[in-house]
């Protein structure tokens, strides 16, 4: 009797420690569907100055979002501000495929990014990655649903030695959070049965270095993308964010500005882009140069390109961009198009308020 009770215990003992391993292999043999780990793309900057002067800004303090771009620019902030941008895009919604392709799409008509600004420190936020997706394939007969969505809170500082004041250096630490939920499903008569299924959580740290030297009226900058990260799934391997950087030239003339750089990935494909940019400045307040930001009134307009090889126009992205600058309050709209297609133009709009 005692060995039939002892068999019976250990028959349930391992019945309890095989459920949770069942449960977590069936889950493993589902492959993440998220193909690319590549965030830091022209295309998904979250400045209308970036974009509107060819999708690269490395060299311009007076962006609120120059953060983002090179952290380095925080040294030049002298200002205090709150800031916002939004995404308008006219294509319609991407694809399963596409979205497992390009994992850092966001949705149509969508916030792009808030940030704090206090002198050489900034916080902000960025939903990074959202997608949501549910649909049958052409055929009917197989059902997909994706939802994805990656959060980053990002503390940036900038600063210079008073010993070497050409010189500045920034950093940005970043903190990422999500979710993926993924659904395969095929029908069978009236029935739908499952093939695959995935509820998993990601956090994240990820870091950027940022350097500016300034001789005159140019400055010349660098920037490191991620080149520090690691996204650390509940039930995957870790995962490492594509590290990429920039290098640019700015000149800041009084009224006109002139920008060119260039963005790779650090890897044996490099996945290059050349962007050339110009801005112009119309003051409708004091001129010169020692006016404070309570006398401010001025409007930008700006002009860019960028490209891997400017090979034809289908390969060029033609950008537009414009701002309004009122005391403490700064209005920025930005477009992006590939081949001249204004009507498949993205649009990318910021308000900005002094505080």
């Amino acid at each position: 009797m005692l060995k039939r009770i002892f068999t019976m215990s250990n028959i349930q003992f391992l019945i309890l420690w095989l459920c949770p391993v069942a449960v977590l292999f069936a889950q493993q043999i589902t492959p993440l569907p998220i193909s690319s780990y590549d965030y830091n793309l022209p295309e998904n900057s979250v400045s209308p100055m970036a974009i509107g002067t060819g999708g690269l800004n490395i060299t311009n303090a007076e962006d609120p979002f120059c953060a983002y771009g090179n952290p380095a620019l925080m040294a030049d902030n002298k200002l205090s501000s709150l800031s916002i941008s939004y995404r308008l895009t006219s294509k319609e919604d991407i694809s399963f495929y596409e979205a497992l392709s390009f994992s850092n799409t966001l949705k149509d008509k969508q916030f792009k990014y808030f940030v704090l600004n206090t002198g050489p420190v900034s916080i902000s936020y960025q939903p990074v990655s959202s997608i949501h997706i549910s649909q049958f394939t052409n055929n009917g007969l197989n059902s997909e649903y994706y939802d994805y969505q990656l959060d980053k809170v990002q503390l940036s500082w900038g600063g210079r030695d008073e010993r070497y004041p050409k010189f500045a250096a920034g950093i940005n630490v970043k903190y990422l959070s999500g979710r993926l939920v993924y659904l395969q499903e095929h029908k069978v008569g009236n029935s739908l049965i499952r093939d695959g299924f995935i509820d998993d959580k990601v956090k994240g740290v990820s870091s950027d270095l940022g350097f500016t030297y300034k001789m005159g009226d140019v400055v010349y900058a660098a920037s490191f993308y991620d080149l520090l990260s690691t996204l650390w799934w509940e039930n995957y391997d870790s995962k490492i964010i594509k590290r990429r950087t920039a290098l640019g030239i700015g000149f800041e003339g009084e009224n006109s500005h002139y920008y060119t750089g260039i963005q790779s990935k650090i890897s044996k494909d490099p996945d290059t882009t050349f962007h050339f940019g110009y801005g112009y400045t119309m003051n409708f307040g004091k001129s010169g140069t020692e006016y404070t930001t309570e006398d401010r009134n001025s409007l930008d307009l700006r002009i860019g390109v960028y490209s891997q090889d400017f090979y034809g126009t289908d390969n060029i992205n033609f950008t537009l961009g414009g701002g309004y600058y009122y005391k403490n309050f700064h209005f920025d709209f930005s477009l992006n198009n590939t081949g001249m297609k204004l009507a498949d133009s993205d649009y990318l709009f910021s308000l900005s308020l002094g505080i």
